[in-house]
């Protein structure tokens, strides 16, 4: 078996092109003006400002992105603030057990924690050597490889740590709560 076959999920097709694929309009973004936040069940509440993230140590990462339209990019190269070193700075308390991702547009995405705290996962602020585009996410996008790629928020302002799972946008319409790749979990109903 090829080494593409064996990354290409079920299902899923490879692309050398990053399709474009979002609800609503892409949102203009004034870095003056933003700010990202850490809040919900943590000790520590965290805000910064686009040049205080933008100070964050960075790190540059490749990875696979599967999308549940079925898909696939293989090596996309990422630069930008993995999610261990943003929790260097905020610490959930107990009974945290799941991130809420808050994006533009009241955008939302759930998360297990067990799945946000993997070491692979970045906010990411670059893409392939460049800075993020807005249509693809940008000035700010969270990278969650292992998962369908509607997980990896685009537009990213924050992150809530809760108690209890709560369904975020696509999730509220029938996607699947996780959304696994390899285990084709698209929809709820599947």
């Amino acid at each position: 078996m090829s080494d593409a076959r064996r990354r290409l999920p079920p299902g899923q097709v490879e692309t050398k092109k990053w399709p474009v694929l979002h609800h609503g309009e892409v949102p203009k973004t004034d870095l003056a003006k933003w700010d990202f936040r850490v809040f919900g069940l943590v000790e520590e509440p965290l805000r910064l400002s686009w040049d205080e993230f933008s100070r964050l140590p960075a790190t540059d990462t490749k990875s696979d992105i599967h999308c549940v339209t079925r898909w696939s990019r293989f090596d996309v190269r990422w630069r930008g603030v993995l999610v261990s070193e943003l929790m260097k700075r905020v610490r959930p308390k107990p009974g945290a057990n799941f991130a809420l991702a808050h994006a533009e547009g009241d955008f939302t995405t759930n998360l297990p924690l067990t799945d946000f705290l993997l070491p692979e996962n970045l906010l990411a602020t670059h893409a392939d050597g460049a800075p993020l585009a807005p249509e693809h996410g940008g000035p700010l996008r969270l990278v969650v490889p292992h998962l369908y790629f509607w997980k990896s928020a685009k537009w990213l302002r924050g992150i809530e740590f809760l108690e209890k799972d709560r369904a975020g946008f696509w999730e509220s319409v029938g996607y699947h709560r996780r959304g696994d790749p390899w285990a084709e979990e698209r929809f709820e109903e599947e």
